[in-house]
């Protein structure tokens, strides 16, 4: 179920070492020779592209969403081809229940490496972009995109494993691509210089941008986002004002709106950066994630032609919204089946009479088969107005600013203003709370539950009559870096609550 795709940047690649071949030059297999490939504008372009393409490898699993949802309290999985590891906490830095099921492309595994690429393809752009023969403005745009890469996949990486090998300079050889591992603190630097570099060069959100490029306000976003995780309260308030204040980003007064495929163009006023599925980098290129949310069987017309019936929502989380909550039509506990009859909750899955699905990547318009032109968004302006109400209350208590921040979030959703007079303790809990409602299915709420340390108290309250019993233990903090990694590379040790 995992389309593999050629990019144009590894076929060029290809092409010169072919001919090089034919030349009978000398190969020097230990180096990598891309000297001859940054001629012009057309290079240089091919070369981001290739770097946004580790995108692609990462969420077409998708395994951002997966590994970190079935850790959390939204959404869980039919325990097959041992996707219920994460759920029940039981993976081994081999991650050996996945490889034996052909499953790495939904494990960390492939976060390792797809980020570890990406990073790769990000610096030949920032080495060798800069003496390319192109247009100027466009040449310093594509460095500050690769800017931008670097820190998204340094941020996906260190949010996911903690202490992680931060890598600034292309490889030329095998030698050069062994590093040790740096402290958490010290990728967070890296990513926030990186985001410095890049936001000057970027260009702002408007209709026209290229779909699936980063634009200002996407790599606002990430510093943001990026800061409000190293618990850097200033900066993250900083940045997310950057973003806001403007106005280019906004909300879209339908909800339902986001997550409809017809109005995917529209709606990147709110969605401020997302795997485009189907998108630019990789024209041909989908994911799984509608086939996985949708019911059994591909018997939901709605959702799309092939769906398996493989993630629901737990029946607390579906409790948790008022009803009121325009958010809640984003669930649901029936559909309409082939035969335009309505399933009751009770036959939505085999596995459980209390099914609940997920609506947010629904693609009634996708090819049979399991992939989807559903996009999946990584940063959003919703998510900035939380990380604005967050850092602000946390600085400066739960003034009227913050306020108003979670309060444009609760009015879209068709809530009430939060309740006044909170304490700065309850304020926070209320920002979290609205980011699960707001973020669910995003694989966003396991992150919210680490950072905060809130996890291990959670999660063992976030049971079913699927999954009854939950412990996670304080190691699962961070998932334990890929075996097969470490035995390559020997500069590298396993996270200490896994040794």
């Amino acid at each position: 179920m995992k389309k593999h795709i050629q990019y144009t940047f590894i076929a060029v690649l290809a092409l010169g070492i072919f001919s090089a071949c034919n030349k009978f030059d000398e190969t020097v297999y230990s180096s990598i020779y891309t000297d001859q490939f940054y001629k012009a504008g057309p290079d240089a372009e091919a070369a981001i592209n290739a770097a946004y393409g580790s995108i692609a490898n990462l969420y077409s699993g998708p395994a951002p969403i997966i590994i970190a949802d079935f850790s959390a309290d939204q959404t869980y999985p039919r325990p097959v081809v041992g996707r219920n590891t994460f759920t029940l906490f039981n993976y081994d830095p081999n991650y050996s229940t996945q490889k034996s099921f052909n499953r790495t492309f939904e494990s960390p595994v492939i976060v390792w490496q797809s980020c570890y690429s990406g990073i790769e393809k990000a610096n030949r752009v920032i080495e060798n972009v800069p003496n390319t023969n192109m247009e100027a403005t466009l040449k310093a745009q594509i460095i500050a995109e690769a800017y931008f890469l670097r820190a998204f996949f340094h941020w996906t990486l260190s949010k996911n494993f903690g202490d992680v090998v931060i890598k600034v300079k292309a490889s030329k050889t095998e030698n050069e691509a062994f590093e040790g591992k740096s402290a958490k603190e010290d990728v967070y630097m890296q990513i926030f210089l990186d985001l410095d570099k890049a936001v000057p060069d970027l260009p702002d959100y408007s209709a026209g941008l290229v779909k699936g490029r980063a634009s200002k306000q996407a790599a606002l976003a990430l510093y943001a986002k990026a800061a409000l995780y190293a618990e850097n309260y200033t900066v993250a308030l900083e940045k997310a004002n950057l973003v806001i204040n403007p106005g280019v980003q906004s909300l879209m007064p339908n909800i339902k709106d986001l997550f409809d495929v017809s109005k995917e163009d529209a709606a990147r006023v709110e969605n401020i950066f997302s795997f485009e599925s189907e998108g630019y980098v990789a024209p041909s290129l989908s994911s799984q994630v509608t086939g996985l949310h949708g019911p059994k069987n591909s018997s939901g017309p709605e959702y799309a032609k092939t769906t398996y019936g493989s993630i629901f929502a737990y029946p607390a989380f579906f409790a948790s919204f008022s009803p009121i909550d325009k958010r809640r039509q984003l669930l649901d506990t029936n559909y309409i089946n082939l035969t335009g009859q309505i399933v009751a909750q009770k036959d939505i899955t085999p596995i459980t009479p209390k099914g609940v699905l997920v609506k947010k990547y629904q693609d009634p318009f996708s090819p049979a088969g399991g992939l989807t032109g559903s996009n999946i968004r990584i940063l959003s302006y919703p998510d900035v107005l939380l990380i604005a109400a967050e850092a602000e209350v946390r600085q400066n208590g739960a003034t009227g600013t913050a306020y108003g921040f979670i309060n444009q979030v609760r009015t879209r959703a068709g809530l009430p203003n939060l309740t006044a007079g909170l304490s700065k303790d309850a304020f926070v809990d209320s920002v979290l709370q609205e980011r699960s409602w707001e973020l669910f299915a995003e694989g966003d709420r396991w992150y919210d539950l680490t950072r905060t340390g809130k996890f291990l108290t959670v999660i063992p309250l976030a049971v079913n009559d699927v999954y009854p019993v939950r412990t996670p233990l304080p190691k699962h903090k961070y998932f334990p870096i890929p075996q097969d990694e470490i035995n390559a590379n020997p500069k590298i040790e396993q996270n200490p609550d896994w040794q």
